[in-house]
């Protein structure tokens, strides 16, 4: 039976991912901060899917802390055997113009999204590189491929995943591991509601114009590429134009976003 493991499992698309695994036969190790969160979030897996509790655990752990998170998926790889499939899905955005954004804010987005995604693919890594097999799959964001006015914090941090995933990718195909980094957009989830609500004014007159995916569509999307073997996962044609051919892409975006953020100030 597939051990999944999710990081951000209680929520959002890493819930998403868990119910899609779960249809699937697979047994899952969903892990979080919140223990409320994670209890909710395996009664649903069960009503859903009718499967055992027993194949469902829940693990508290902040993966900013490499300590938590390894003590977290030894206890996961203990009660359910090697992972097969590590997401990693926790994240945080706390979108501000640079100069107003407190540097905690800044390194809670960093540790979480880049060093926590580190952290947790390092607690299954050598075991994975040791079986020769294993799934590694980290979600980015469209914020990871173009700068977004007042999320600094948030896309260094995503930025810093495509270099990651693409640099661990030459190294683990060789010991049989496959990685694959997803870039999803603007995503119906609790976190996406918070972050609309504190969102600039001149970020919202340009990611305001997308409408959002639904999680259990990006789920979905990310699954059925990862079954085929894909190592990098876009979302529309936008995405998939800037993932494939940035440099071209980008100056023109950059300029669109430009005047659309002068005219919204009125100048």
């Amino acid at each position: 039976m597939t051990h999944v493991i999710i990081t951000g499992g209680s929520s959002g698309i890493g819930l998403a991912l868990a119910s899609l695994y779960a249809a699937r036969g697979a047994r899952l190790s969903l892990i979080a901060r919140s223990r409320v969160l994670l209890e909710q979030a395996a009664q649903k897996l069960v009503s859903e899917h009718g499967i055992s509790a027993e194949d469902i655990r829940i693990e508290t752990a902040d993966v900013a802390s490499e300590d938590q998170i390894g003590a977290a998926i030894s206890r996961c790889v203990e009660a359910f055997g090697p992972c097969d499939i590590l997401v990693t899905s926790a994240g945080v955005v706390e979108p501000a113009p640079f100069e107003a954004m407190p540097s905690l804010s800044f390194r809670r987005q960093w540790e979480t999204n880049f060093s926590g995604t580190v952290n947790a693919v390092r607690a299954v890594y050598p075991d994975m590189v040791r079986r020769r097999q294993g799934q590694i799959v980290m979600i980015s964001s469209g914020a990871g491929l173009i700068g977004i006015y007042g999320y600094s914090g948030y896309c260094a941090s995503k930025f810093a995943l495509h270099g990651f995933a693409q640099a661990l990718r030459a190294e683990a195909r060789c010991h049989g591991v496959r990685v694959t980094v997803t870039f999803p957009p603007d995503t119906e989830t609790p976190q996406f509601e918070r972050e609309r609500d504190s969102r600039p004014p001149e970020a919202a007159v340009v990611m305001g114009t997308v409408r959002p995916w639904s999680a259990d569509a990006v789920a979905r999307k990310i699954a059925d590429d990862v079954a085929r073997g894909r190592s990098e996962i876009y979302f529309g044609f936008t995405l998939l134009l800037l993932g494939r051919f940035g440099p071209a892409v980008r100056p023109l975006l950059n300029w669109w976003f430009d005047r659309a953020i002068a005219r919204s100030r009125g100048r």
